[in-house]
């Protein structure tokens, strides 16, 4: 069998799979002869054969039989980096140094800081960085899509971009793009305008990672979500990876069409809940590092224990003192920790917990606090814990799992039918609302 088949069959491939699949994925393949009955091609490496096979081989055996006239036997074997150089389906361009890899956007949008190994792993992301893990190692193979949500700065946006750099780092070749969805919908709007669609469109559904950030901003926006369903379609129809980020899941993200949330939901739907003590302490250790200064125990200590909101305002506590330490020229201790965050500390001393809504609310309906995790089910009870669930909703940023965790192992769906119900009851019961709003104001000081 002449090797000549296969460059017959480049010619054919080329026009079905386009210009940038051809040169992302086939420009580099030869045919060095054949074994028996199969024509053997030669390819860079195992990544290429596998998306090969993945996701052409119909198109190959098509091409193929075309030219041969008759159904073609294929083995893609791992050539040598010199016998990759002439490739024949036209020499390949000599590579710059100033320009990826064929096939990869020249702006992915990723942050080089937001590294799988800069991410401190504790309890509370323990199970969402698995599944980024499992996802940048095998793009569009392990879970897809892939949905994480969880309250601000707990750290769903470097998950995003380290999930990026990991397919990168496995599949130098692959296209990955990181955007938000607010960009996403700014650039709609903008091909919209410059009748610049196919432009758009082109971009967006031909990549082989689309990572998207702060997904629950398209709700209630029309034409973004309608162009966001068939891109979605398009690439999972490819498959290629997608991966998402919220403050909330799916189903609770208001004004979002059932199809998406539909979508959302197809692959795997993890949560990342504040850290713990142990993970805020490794957090400021880590990040202390970085900043090549030594900080004390006593004082990642200290700011760990008063700061727990946020992995955001923790890492923005530690700069303040690092800072204000080299300005002044003292050493950082305790003492000067306490002074720098006087401010910061009194504001996350005011912030609503748990632990008080439910001991207000408790007070207010005079009730048993133990009540509030009890699995009795009375309208003297219901009631009351089902206004603290809501007001825990309306005032943390805790996730329904965590608020459900807080009101005695309860499921999300039942805080979700809790929250939904006052609500509705605030709409047509004025003495509800005037129950809500009292307490609303009692703990908020």
């Amino acid at each position: 069998m002449s090797p000549a088949i296969w460059a017959d069959a480049l010619a054919l491939i080329r026009r079905e799979v386009g210009e940038q699949g051809f040169d992302a994925w086939f420009r580099m393949s030869r045919s060095p002869g054949a074994r028996g009955q199969t024509l053997l091609v030669e390819i860079p490496n195992a990544f290429v054969r596998d998306w090969l096979l993945g996701h052409y081989e119909a198109v190959i055996g098509r091409c193929l039989q075309q030219v041969a006239g008759r159904p073609v036997s294929v083995e893609f074997v791992l050539g040598t980096p010199a016998a990759a150089e002439e490739p024949m389906g036209g020499p390949a361009p000599t590579p710059s140094p100033a320009k990826p890899p064929a096939g990869r956007p020249v702006e992915s949008g990723l942050n080089p800081k937001y590294t799988m190994d800069a991410f401190v792993v504790g309890p509370s992301n323990r199970f969402a960085h698995a599944a980024a893990t499992a996802v940048g190692n095998a793009p569009a193979k392990a879970y897809n899509p892939l949905f994480t949500y969880g309250g601000v700065g707990l750290g769903k946006t470097h998950l995003l971009h380290a999930i990026g750099h990991l397919a990168l780092r496995q599949h130098p070749r692959a296209r990955i793009l990181y955007l938000s969805s607010e960009q996403f919908t700014n650039q709609l709007i903008t091909a919209i305008q410059t009748r610049s669609t196919v432009k758009f469109r082109e971009r967006y559904r031909t990549v082989d990672v689309l990572l998207i950030d702060d997904v629950h901003f398209i709700a209630g926006k029309e034409s973004t979500q309608e162009e966001f369903f068939h891109t979605f379609n398009a690439l999972y129809e490819a498959h290629k990876q997608i991966v998402l980020c919220s403050d909330r899941p799916p189903k609770e993200i208001k004004g979002l069409e059932e199809r998406l949330v539909s979508r959302f939901e197809w692959g795997l739907v993890t949560d990342i809940q504040p850290p713990d003590l142990e993970t805020r302490t490794a957090i400021l250790r880590k990040k202390a590092e970085g900043h090549h200064t030594p900080v004390p125990d006593d004082v990642t200590a200290f700011i760990a224990e008063r700061i727990h909101s946020n992995i955001r305002e923790l890492e923005g506590a530690l700069i303040r003192v690092v800072a204000y330490s080299s300005l002044v020229g003292q050493p950082i201790s305790l003492a000067l920790a306490h002074e720098v965050l006087k401010d910061m500390v009194l504001e996350e001393a005011k912030r609503v917990s748990l632990d008080v809504i439910q001991e207000r609310v408790a007070e207010y309906f005079d009730i048993r606090l133990a009540d509030m995790k009890a699995k009795r089910r009375t309208k003297q009870i219901a009631y009351p814990r089902q206004i603290a669930m809501y007001l825990a909703r309306q005032l943390t940023d805790a996730s329904l799992p965590a608020i459900g965790e807080g009101f005695g192992g309860r499921d999300h769906s039942t805080v979700l039918y809790a929250c939904g119900k006052i609500e509705g009851m605030i709409k047509t019961q004025p003495e509800v609302r005037g129950v809500v709003e009292r307490l609303t104001k009692t703990l908020r000081g």
